[in-house]
């Protein structure tokens, strides 16, 4: 057979396997429930599956036929054919030395924390073990592998001892020849990118053992099981924190982004590597991604398992990755990939939006049951605020008994959020677009839940006047000695309440919160008087949008 025709065999199978790995959701003309996405998401959809569109042109029972002509012009930025310039965050702010002018600010933080990371992925994206025939594996990976895609390849856990195991992340279950596929492999390749070994940072120490074998693996003879439902592998990250926790959830999204597939169709596999249930509060998150109770590794102890479709998506704290050990750069606000999640998460979730209220501002106080970070003169304040007409005051405490869908119900409805450091703060992260998060004191950790606050796209507020904040004690952490981290604190009232009406101004002059209450209630027109006192003017229109000056340092996120 002539090389250039063995060359094109080959080809037309890689693409047949690339092809295959990304179906789309599962809509078909009877049934377009199936898509299951926020509705200002369906265009962006239809750009990436062009048959999906062309169903839905020609089906008259599609409800998104707007979304069918819209879907020509809107993209997320990472696609071939989406120009990336008009979607590159405005930068109000100074980058501090970050960037050489404001061009290279917004190219920093689209390609680091938007979808421009979703393209720069993207390039990086080459086999390590390619398939030559129909029907064999393959294996493809971006740089580092913090991300890769497999077909029909064997897991062989049979001596991985996982039911007897106490550390969630081993990397010693797999050894030479325990996974693997029927395909071409480049080992020295594969190994070169292993560099960034590491539980949490890539699947180097799952895919450094991957080895090339003779025969196909989904033969009953190599399988005790096969999975043929598409299947993402995750390692979580502390699923007790609401923050770290978090992160799992949004690399999970980036990776259905990279993967152009956001059906629930699909398994998630929990890579634990011990027999313990790794224990979290906000488990109903899942439904978001599966229509299934998420696998775990040690349902497979002592097997061999062969998969059809695996994702090894992204996780929590890669090395400049989102959001845990990423490089932000100051000056900067808003990533629509953010913004996407929290609007993606809220509709799978089916979360109800009430507001905006007629005549109310809604402001959620976090309550803390914990020894440290306590507001002792917190009913001082909730008091204070009820006073004020215009605040519908409530004030929560969310532990463990109260169920975590109930919990983000509230959080998207608060129009301010206030609560002291801490992972309860993420919250933030299913506020209105419109929202304030004011993080009270942030407890001498400035950019922890500033930076989540630039990426999500609201309001991020904290105390201003520390002469006007009693520390109760020096802090007392078990090893470090003295942490403002460790105390509690009481806060002045009349400053305090002018921080909120501060917050208030801001939420009241949001394009956003003016169009869903002008939408709610169109017979309500604003008088002069109003108009004039709930839009601030340019100068202080600007100074809300810039984030706050911060020395940027390396600092741990865990809630300490």
């Amino acid at each position: 057979m002539p090389a250039c025709r063995s060359l094109k065999m080959v080809v037309l199978v890689v693409m047949t396997v690339m092809l295959s790995w990304r179906p789309g959701n599962a809509a078909t003309t009877a049934d377009w429930g199936g898509l299951n996405l926020p509705e200002e998401h369906v265009p962006y959809f239809f750009h990436n599956n062009p048959n999906v569109r062309e169903k839905c042109s020609k089906d008259h029972t599609c409800p998104y036929k707007d979304a069918v002509e819209k879907s020509k012009k809107q993209c997320w930025g990472y696609e071939e054919d989406c120009p990336e310039a008009p979607r590159l965050p405005e930068c109000r702010g100074d980058s501090r030395q970050w960037a050489a002018d404001k061009e290279s600010q917004r190219r920093m933080f689209w390609d680091t924390a938007d979808f421009g990371y979703v393209r720069q992925r993207g390039k990086e994206l080459k086999f390590y073990c390619k398939p030559n025939k129909t029907g064999d594996s393959s294996l493809e990976c971006v740089d580092h592998l913090r991300y890769c895609r497999a077909t029909n390849f064997y897991l062989d856990l049979s001596t991985a001892k996982l039911l007897a195991a106490s550390n969630p992340y081993r990397e010693d279950v797999l050894s030479a020849g325990q996974i693997g596929g029927r395909c071409e492999l480049d080992s020295t390749a594969l190994k070169a990118q292993l560099d960034h070994k590491s539980p949490l940072q890539s699947w180097a120490a799952e895919l450094e053992h991957f080895v090339s074998v003779p025969e196909k693996p989904l033969s009953k003879k190599m399988c005790d099981v096969v999975i043929s439902k598409p299947t993402y592998f995750i390692k979580l990250d502390a699923t007790v924190n609401m923050y770290h926790h978090f992160c799992d959830y949004v690399n999970l999204y980036v990776s259905q982004h990279f993967n152009n597939s956001f059906s629930t169709d699909a398994n998630v596999l929990i890579w634990d590597t011990s027999g313990h249930l790794m224990s979290t509060m906000f488990a109903e998150t899942w439904r978001a991604f599966t229509d299934r109770t998420p696998l775990r590794l040690k349902d497979f102890d002592g097997k061999k398992v062969c998969f059809k479709k695996v994702v090894f998506s992204f996780l929590a704290r890669m090395r400049q990755g989102l959001y845990y050990n990423m490089p932000l750069v100051p000056g900067c606000h808003g990533s629509t990939l953010m913004k996407a999640f929290s609007h993606h998460i809220v509709h799978r979730l089916k979360l109800p939006q009430y507001g905006p209220l007629q005549n109310k501002i809604r402001v959620t106080l976090l309550s803390r049951s914990t020894k440290y970070r306590q507001i002792m003169n917190q009913e001082k304040l909730v008091r204070a605020l009820q006073k004020d007409s215009e605040f519908e005051v409530r004030k929560v405490d969310f532990v463990r008994t109260v169920p975590f869908l109930e919990q983000v119900e509230i959080s998207h409805n608060s129009d301010i959020f206030i609560g002291m450091h801490g992972a309860g703060l993420t919250h933030m992260l299913f506020q209105p677009d419109w929202a304030v998060i004011m993080e009270l004191y942030n407890c001498e950790d400035s950019d922890c839940y500033h930076d989540l606050a630039r990426l999500r796209g609201i309001r991020y507020m904290t105390w201003e006047n520390k002469d006007k904040l009693i520390q109760e004690d020096e802090g007392h952490h078990p090893t470090l000695g003295a942490h403002a981290k460790f105390t509690n604190y009481a806060f002045d009232v009349e400053e305090f309440m002018r921080l909120v009406r501060k917050a208030a101004q801001y939420v009241r002059s949001h394009p956003a919160f003016i169009a869903a209450r002008n939408s709610k209630f169109p017979s309500q027109s604003p008088s002069k008087t109003e108009m004039n006192t709930s839009k601030p003017d340019a100068k202080s229109a600007k100074k809300q949008q810039e984030p706050q000056a911060q020395n940027k340092q390396h600092h741990p996120h865990t809630d300490l």
